[in-house]
């Protein structure tokens, strides 16, 4: 075993899956392959699921630490966060503050601004658009936009629109999902991620898929989505961006793990999009294999993150 942890100290573990969130089917996937992970590394790990056991249940079980594998409302919001604090039990990845955040992309955007970090012009939309007000949004924003519900993830909820009468319908849509709207100029160019574990920026993964962008179909199901780590970058271009993903990430109180994604324009300018506080961690996640190109496998990446755990 390469990481210089004893498990034993870890006592009994809980992994958080499923919930009740929309990413609900992508979080169960998750937490299997942490919790078959941390049993393989000799963790006294267990599945355990908010939606069917109440949370005391933490408690009255014995449970010593917790890994959050939940993705969306509930379990990346602050929500669990705060819950797990009350209990007085340790967990990993980011505390309530940072959580709640990084799961707000206007908020997220709004901080970085503040701190001059390059991110694409928006709008932000609270109510249904009528075809004016869309034409109005999309002039505004260069004739092209993606549309995203303030608080999702998984790219549940989002869209492309070109026209005015494609924004109108994105918009109501995403207005399903959220009270608050975020319209993101378009923006042409190659996509990456930068994992975040501890201190340090992981390896720069590229993705490429032939979908209009990097939508659910794209991250979960197509056998068209391509990665690329080593990401195709210059030395000193992956840096840059590994610096601006860690202030990115830094700046919006996150900590632990996570990821932060990023598009490069056609004029080699950076845009940074969101950070992900608990990002996938299945067979075709983006951290565990940027975590492979530094040398550590998935089970010593799950220790590492589990290590981290606090209250």
């Amino acid at each position: 075993m390469a990481h210089d942890v004893n498990v034993a100290e870890f006592g009994k573990v809980a992994v958080l899956l499923g919930g009740c969130s929309a990413e609900r089917p992508v979080s169960l996937k998750s937490g299997t392959a942490v919790h078959q992970a941390l049993v393989n590394e000799g963790v006294d790990a267990h599945c355990f699921d908010p939606a069917e056991t109440p949370l005391a249940e933490l408690k009255t079980q014995g449970f010593d630490r917790v890994f959050i594998a939940l993705h969306g409302r509930g379990g990346e919001d602050g929500v669990m966060q705060g819950a797990l604090e009350w209990l007085g039990i340790p967990y990993t990845g980011s505390r309530v503050l940072g959580s709640a955040l990084a799961m707000d992309k206007i908020r997220t955007k709004q901080i970085w601004q503040s701190m001059d970090l390059p991110t694409a012009g928006y709008r932000i939309i609270a109510e249904p658009l009528d075809e004016a007000e869309a034409a109005d949004v999309l002039a505004a924003l260069s004739g092209a936009v993606i549309v995203k519900p303030a608080c999702e993830g998984s790219s549940i909820g989002m869209a492309k629109a070109t026209t005015a009468a494609q924004l109108t319908a994105a918009v109501a849509d995403a207005l399903k999902y959220d009270p608050q709207v975020l319209v993101e100029r378009w923006i042409e160019g190659d996509e990456f991620t930068v994992a975040i574990l501890g201190d340090e920026a992981l390896p720069v993964v590229q993705m490429r898929t032939p979908h209009e962008f990097y939508d659910y179909d794209a991250k979960y199901q197509s056998q068209s989505t391509e990665y690329f780590c080593p990401c195709g970058l210059s030395e000193a271009d992956e840096k840059a961006l590994q610096v601006y993903a860690k202030e990115a990430f830094d700046a919006v109180s996150a900590e632990g793990w996570g990821r932060v994604d990023a598009m490069r324009d056609d004029h080699g300018q950076w845009h940074l999009l969101e950070v992900n506080t608990v990002p996938g961690m299945t067979e075709k996640s983006l951290v565990p294999m940027a975590a492979k190109a530094k040398g550590l496998s998935f089970s010593e990446l799950v220790v590492r993150i589990l290590a981290q755990a606090k209250v």
